[in-house]
């Protein structure tokens, strides 16, 4: 029997596969102990950083919100102890192999129980899988997922699945290689946001609002993250906004993207916060706190997307 039998077809003859394959299974940490006990000051941080205002999550009571589950597991810059040494040695061997480069691509959790104040923290961490070889735009390279097992007190808490691309980055097209432009990607519409969409088709965003308890939420959700209410109507945002935070996107290349570019977290007037690029300034010009105004770009003749353009000091926009 050959060692290639029953392997994907574009991974046959590949031996590189069954060596990576070999690592499923793996612990990539053992014996995990958070370095912190559940505690408010790092629950307060997490909801004024997310513009998360839910009740539950303060007081004497208060539980920690489910998606901190793998903060509670971060090492921080030292690491932890626990770690094995499996992932770095599946790590370097692709790296050996040319795919140096990485990038996270989703991650899915799954909760068991709230976690509350005081609760001790400790996990195992496993080499869940190893893909075949895939090729995407950016570049040909093994998807490795890893899956983390949560306890808090010693009881099932939660399961962290963390999943990153090791890839080789495709070699980049020249402009006279190109047919013709590249399109930006499409929003990706659907029943629970299609409202935001028209409402920009009319140049206008538009902020959900609880019909029950008037809170303002953004992203717009099928329902309201402070009382629960599916009802909701919208009101018009003034565009009036200042830059929260941001980054500058430098790399990987992307089709119709032209870094370096900046992309800004905009806390509008009304006080929830949108991502958007910021326009009509260098980049490394940007700054926390900058005012800017809201337009519409046209990206293409079916698209027209909102960005902020920062505001000059009459308030005429610069």
């Amino acid at each position: 029997m050959s060692r290639t039998d029953g392997l994907p077809e574009e991974s046959k003859g590949d031996s590189l596969y069954e060596e990576l394959k070999a690592y499923e299974g793996l612990p990539a940490a053992e014996g995990g102990v958070g370095r912190d006990l559940v505690n408010e000051p790092m629950i307060r941080h997490w909801c004024e950083a997310m513009g998360d205002t839910n009740p539950a999550y303060s007081g004497p009571d208060a539980m920690a919100p489910p998606t901190m589950l793998q903060a509670w597991t971060m090492g921080g810059l030292g690491g932890h102890q626990g770690r094995s040494a499996a992932q770095e040695e599946l790590f370097a061997l692709l790296d050996k192999a040319g795919f140096s480069s990485v990038v996270a691509t989703d991650c899915e959790q799954e909760y068991l129980r709230p976690l509350r104040a005081g609760d001790e923290i400790t996990f195992e961490a496993v080499i869940e899988s190893v893909s075949e070889r895939k090729t995407t735009k950016l570049g040909t390279g093994h998807f490795v997922t890893t899956r983390m097992d949560v306890r808090a007190n010693g009881e099932p808490a939660g399961t962290h699945r963390f999943r990153i691309l090791k890839f080789a980055p495709a070699r980049r097209t020249s402009k006279k290689e190109s047919q013709k432009p590249a399109r930006r990607p499409r929003p990706v519409v659907n029943r629970d946001n299609a409202g935001y969409w028209k409402g920009v088709e009319e140049h206008k965003v538009l902020i959900q609002r609880c019909t029950e308890c008037s809170v303002l939420r953004f992203p717009w959700l099928p329902g309201c993250n402070s009382c629960g209410s599916a009802g909701w109507d919208t009101v018009e945002a003034s565009g009036e906004g200042t830059v929260f935070s941001y980054v500058v996107m430098h790399h990987p290349p992307f089709p119709a993207f032209d870094p370096p570019y900046a992309v800004g977290l905009i806390e509008l007037a009304e006080g929830v916060r949108m991502i958007s690029n910021v326009v009509g300034v260098p980049h490394d010009e940007v700054r926390i706190g900058m005012p800017v105004h809201l337009e519409f770009l046209r990206v293409d003749e079916e698209l027209e997307v909102p960005v902020f353009r920062p505001v000059d000091s009459v308030g005429r926009t610069a």
